[in-house]
């Protein structure tokens, strides 16, 4: 997957430095990160709402979709996605990862 990743960012990145009329990612890249995040928000929603309903084909484009808006914003911020490897390889290493929890008593 990560080659998959590492192609897309590049063409972006390409995209990025090398505007070309009627691209969609230099749309993005000249509308400037307030729409690219918009954009990622938008993406979000729709993975939830074709998760919710089921259906996996719908999923996994939404999904797709929600990836590349993540990549046009990780290159518009700078960050690659050797980076962002990194950081998920040290999660996957780590033992005993479940998070505690802060319990409330609510008889006080």
């Amino acid at each position: 997957m990560m080659d998959v990743m590492n192609g897309l960012y590049e063409v972006i990145l390409e995209r990025k430095n090398h505007p070309q009329e009627g691209s969609y990612t230099c749309y993005l890249f000249s509308q400037g990160l307030d729409k690219i995040l918009k954009k990622c928000g938008e993406e979000c929603s729709e993975v939830i709402i074709a998760a919710k309903n089921g259906d996996n084909t719908y999923t996994k484009e939404e999904i797709c979709d929600l990836l590349y808006h993540l990549l046009v914003m990780m290159a518009q911020e700078g960050i690659t996605p050797g980076e962002v490897q990194e950081i998920l390889e040290a999660r996957r290493q780590k033992i005993g990862n479940l998070k505690q929890f802060h319990v409330s008593d609510h008889n006080t």
